[in-house]
């Protein structure tokens, strides 16, 4: 584990050979074990070659975490990376299917309580306006890259591209999960090897 002290820590840790340190939040000194009489018995310290970290040698009674394990130290950095990337992809693909749902909801509901339907409802019931908006978004995508806009608009075109393809698919009932699969299997062939492959399907 680790822990802050000062002199009188150190000195009580020396004196007692019980691992004691200093609260920093409470501004006073607590020996590991006080409350619950599971104690480090301390039988060696090191001091670093700086001086300004030092190491207690001990045994503890039982486990040293409050988990029951035996280290505090027990989780390693890559499994957080791994972790972090996958709640990110998890957190991409809600936003998906949340997005994917709400359309959904929005072809079934009826017109708007002042007689007009929702933006989603007209786009999915007008197919020239809906192929009309997505050819637009996409052009306003190219733009912050021709123009050399900040990023943050890039990713607001994004979006608007991102839920106009997906009303698209709404309106052909293709799923988003069957848009991922496709990208799923590309990820395995190259660029060539996929375009030989629609060509195949196609003919």
């Amino acid at each position: 584990m680790q822990g802050f002290v000062n002199k009188d820590a150190l000195a009580t840790t020396i004196t007692s050979r019980k691992a004691t340190f200093f609260s920093r939040s409470g501004a006073t000194l607590w020996t590991k074990g006080e409350t619950s009489n599971n104690f480090i018995n301390i039988y060696d310290m090191f001091v670093d070659c700086d001086r300004d970290s030092i190491i207690y040698l001990g045994k503890p009674d039982v486990p040293t975490c409050h988990t029951g394990l035996e280290t505090c130290y027990f989780t390693s950095i890559g499994d957080l990376l791994k972790e972090q990337e996958v709640e990110e992809t998890n957190l991409a693909l809600t936003t998906l299917y949340s997005l994917e749902s709400t359309i959904s909801k929005r072809e079934l509901e009826l017109a708007g309580k002042h007689g007009k339907p929702s933006w989603t409802k007209r786009l999915l019931l007008d197919e020239n306006l809906l192929c009309a908006k997505i050819r637009a978004e996409a052009d306003e995508l190219c733009r912050p890259l021709e123009e050399k806009e900040d990023s943050s608009c890039t990713a607001s075109e994004m979006a608007n591209v991102i839920y106009h393809a997906m009303v698209l698919l709404r309106r052909k009932d293709v799923k988003i999960e069957n848009v991922l699969e496709v990208l799923r299997r590309r990820f395995s062939q190259s660029g060539i090897e996929e375009k030989q492959s629609r060509a195949s399907t196609e003919s």
